[in-house]
C-alpha cells in the first residue's frame, strides 16, 4: 500500500529560523556544556585529606592530656585539693571507667615512661611523682604519637 500525504506547506529556508533568533537575542545563553571527564581517583584523595579518627586508647590519651592542661599536674596524690591531678589521676578521669582503654593507655604511657626514663619504673605514679612536668609531658605526647601511629 502507498500512501501519500499532501501539504500545504510552502518549504522554508533552515537558516532563516538562526536568522530570527539571532536578531531577537543577539547573544544566546550559550548550550548545555558536554560533561566534563570525571577527575581521577588520585586526584579526588589528594583535595580532601583523609579524616582521622581517633582509636579508644588514642583518645583517652588526648582527652587525659587535655585533662592535664586544663587542671593541672599534681606530684604524690592522684587529686590535688585544687583539681590537678597526677598522670593515673587524669587516666581515670578521661576513661571515666577502668575499661580496656583505660587500661591499654596506661600500659602504653608506663612503656613510654620506661623508653624514656628507664625500665626501672613499676607503676605511672612512681614514675610521674619522680620527673618534672616537661619530662611528664613528654612522655604523654609520645605515647599519644605511638597510640595514633598504631591505631588504637
Amino acid at each position: 500500500m502507498n500512501t501519500r500525504t499532501e501539504t500545504d506547506f510552502t518549504p522554508i529556508d533552515p537558516d532563516l529560523y538562526t536568522t530570527a533568533f539571532q536578531l531577537l537575542d543577539p547573544t544566546p545563553e550559550p548550550g548545555p556544556a558536554a560533561p566534563a571527564a570525571p577527575a581521577p581517583v588520585s586526584v579526588i584523595l589528594a583535595a580532601a585529606p583523609p579524616v582521622h579518627r581517633p582509636g579508644p586508647v588514642e583518645k583517652t590519651l588526648t582527652d587525659a592530656l587535655a585533662f592535664l592542661d586544663t587542671h593541672g599536674w599534681a606530684k604524690h596524690r592522684l587529686i590535688h585539693p585544687e583539681g590537678a591531678r597526677c598522670s593515673i589521676g587524669a587516666l581515670r578521669a578521661a576513661a571515666g571507667t577502668r575499661n580496656a582503654a583505660y587500661r591499654d593507655a596506661g600500659n602504653l604511657l608506663l612503656d613510654e615512661a620506661r623508653r624514656q626514663h628507664g625500665k626501672q619504673w613499676e607503676s605511672i605514679p612512681s614514675w610521674n611523682d619522680s620527673h618534672t612536668g616537661a619530662q611528664v609531658r613528654s612522655v604523654w605526647e609520645a605515647a599519644i604519637r605511638r597510640a595514633r601511629h598504631s591505631t588504637i
